[in-house]
């Protein structure tokens, strides 16, 4: 079972910090390895603390943090907590029994999740912009850094991917002036933020160990914009009726001062508005237009049609945030794709493959429609699928029966179970098996990545196009295949 957040606010957190500054003592981050938790520990780090962590295993990123002073274990044990600690900093991930947690609570030390750290550390900024919605999250707060790059504001970028012209997932700028950050609305965890700018792309069921119906969702996606107060604004998705619902409700009780709303529909009602939108090799073009005066065209360097709804919201953003026209134009343009969002990873046998983040049927369909266009007459979309964790599989079954419309041929591993149990009898070969009797031999039931990559060497063709997606371990499949 996860561990709850903790909603203690920025005083009492930056108070702690004060405290830690004054008697010289470290701050412990449990999951130290995690992109967001990583990117907070470096901050801390720099801030001028002692600062130490756990994880399990060794990557990238926690070589990173040691080469930036930063003290890294790999186990999970009561001795990891140094003598003199002041504060601990933990992901909602770990149990309530771990053990490094236990020991701090039963030292007194204060224990504080990762959200409320992050909203804690971020009112040290001027202009607080946070991404928020079921999906695109990753994709608008990259969006949104490349507008800022190009702006030379020198921002601080805290996302849930990579992006490449950052080197990675996040950015420490030395301006007070930028804070962008992605807002994740699982168990909640951005209720504790402070935005002043906050974006709502999309909502629908989703997250459903937590989530338990689409009230409860409308009503956080409401309370959350509510945090900018009445001198900040909400961007809001005018197509979408449950995030309308969420964002009046926060205007209504006076918690924010204003919406900007944008539509990829040409609703002309909408503040933002993309027209005569089209495919020029298989990437979407448009004009974007700001309260019925045209900002300019844009033609975008990833594929999707669904790449438009966070264009519009990272330019109705960063317009709210004073940045120019100019810079927002050559931002969308320059824009290259996050980090295993539809990430080109190499050839297999003349086929390109690509690597995917997305999980829920209304990402995968979108992301595939979109990876249609790249195909060349003739070629064929393989899509490569980890479900991930039972409850959205089973709450979720039919919608992922047709999310693959797309696809002509597609293969399943084996559901990721994170953090549950399979209480729900579903299956990858169960959904290859329904998928097959609606149009025979369209999907294969590979157990492992090990599977599906030998399925991808022995299946691909030239001028095909393959997908892997998931949010598992299904990223083993292009490690086999690429390195």
């Amino acid at each position: 079972m996860s561990t709850p957040n903790t909603h203690e606010g920025p005083a009492r957190i930056l108070s702690h910090l004060e405290t830690c500054a004054a008697t010289h003592a470290s701050v412990f981050f449990i999951g130290v390895g995690g992109i967001m938790m990583s990117s907070l520990a470096l901050l801390t780090a720099r801030a001028g603390h002692p600062v130490f962590g756990s994880d399990r295993t060794r990557t990238a990123l926690t070589d990173t943090l040691t080469q930036e002073g930063v003290t890294v274990l790999y186990r999970h044990t009561a001795e990891n907590i140094p003598e003199n600690c002041g504060l601990v900093v933990y992901t909602v991930a770990i149990s309530e029994d771990n053990p490094e947690y236990t020991e701090a609570q039963k030292r007194g030390i204060p224990c504080i999740s990762r959200a409320d750290y992050l909203g804690a550390l971020m009112t040290g900024y001027t202009r607080r912009v946070g991404v928020a919605g079921m999906h695109g999250k990753s994709t608008c707060t990259s969006m949104c850094a490349q507008i800022l790059l190009d702006a030379e504001v020198d921002p601080t970028i805290l996302s849930g991917a990579t992006y490449a012209p950052m080197g990675g997932a996040y950015r420490l700028g030395h301006s007070k002036e930028h804070f962008l950050f992605e807002a994740c609305e699982y168990m909640d965890s951005f209720l504790d933020f402070n935005p002043t700018v906050s974006i709502l792309l999309g909502a629908e069921l989703e997250h459903v160990d937590y989530f338990k119906d689409m009230e409860q969702i409308i009503e956080s996606f409401a309370r959350y914009a509510s945090l900018t107060g009445r001198d900040g604004v909400t961007v809001v998705n005018l197509d979408d009726p449950h995030i309308m619902e969420s964002a009046k409700r926060a205007l209504t009780r006076g918690k924010t001062g204003g919406l900007i709303t944008f539509s990829a529909e040409g609703n002309p009602a909408a503040d933002f508005t993309a027209t005569h939108i089209h495919t020029r090799n298989g990437l979407p073009c448009f004009e974007l237009i700001r309260r019925g005066e045209s900002l300019g065209q844009v033609t975008m360097a990833v594929p999707g049609r669904h790449q438009v709804i966070n264009a519009l919201a990272a330019a109705a953003a960063m317009d709210a945030c004073d940045i120019p026209a100019p810079a927002i134009l050559s931002g969308l343009a320059h824009y290259v794709g996050a980090g295993r969002r539809m990430e080109y990873k190499g050839e297999i046998n003349g086929g390109r493959v690509y690597d995917d983040y997305g999980h829920h049927p209304t990402e995968i369909k979108a992301t595939l429609e979109g990876a249609k266009a790249l195909c060349a007459q003739g070629s064929r979309l393989i899509c490569i699928f980890q479900p991930h964790t039972y409850s959205r599989t089973a709450a979720l079954y039919g919608d992922f029966l047709t999310a693959f419309d797309a696809a002509d041929k597609m293969a399943f591993i084996d559901i990721y179970a994170a953090r549950e149990d399979n209480i729900y009898g579903v299956s990858s070969a169960g959904l290859a098996t329904d998928i097959n009797a609606a149009t025979p031999d369209r999907a294969l039931y590979c157990p492992t990545p090990e599977d599906a990559a030998e399925a991808i060497r022995k299946t691909t063709r030239p001028g095909d196009v393959v997908v892997v997606m998931g949010a598992g371990d299904v990223i083993k499949v292009t490690q086999i295949l690429f390195g």
